[in-house]
């Protein structure tokens, strides 16, 4: 069982970077889920899997992986450039898009 180290992403319906500071330790899934027939739900025996640990950094989510014997995989990050727009480009006489109104 590989557990997964990463940085959460930002979520797609908020502008906010809430809670995509923190590294998240993630254990993979050692059991096949099952599906109960009589309610219907998914589950499985596999307690770990529903653990999510939180560092504040990449360094304290590795020593933790390696005090405790965990084989991991870590997930660096995507950087982007994030460039900042202008609400008045929009109307700009030299817009290099057609104008669609």
């Amino acid at each position: 069982m590989r557990a997964r180290i990463y940085k959460e992403a930002k979520t797609a319906t908020q502008s906010g970077q809430a809670n995509t500071h923190d590294w998240i330790l993630e254990y993979g899934q050692t059991q096949p889920r099952q599906q109960d027939p009589l309610m219907g739900w998914t589950g499985s025996r596999d307690t770990r899997s529903q653990i999510r640990l939180r560092f504040p950094d990449r360094d304290a989510a590795i020593a933790y992986a390696d005090r405790h014997a965990v084989p991991y995989d870590l997930e660096l990050p995507i950087a982007r450039v994030r460039k900042p727009k202008v609400y008045a480009d929009n109307f700009r006489y030299d817009r290099v898009q057609n104008w669609t109104h």
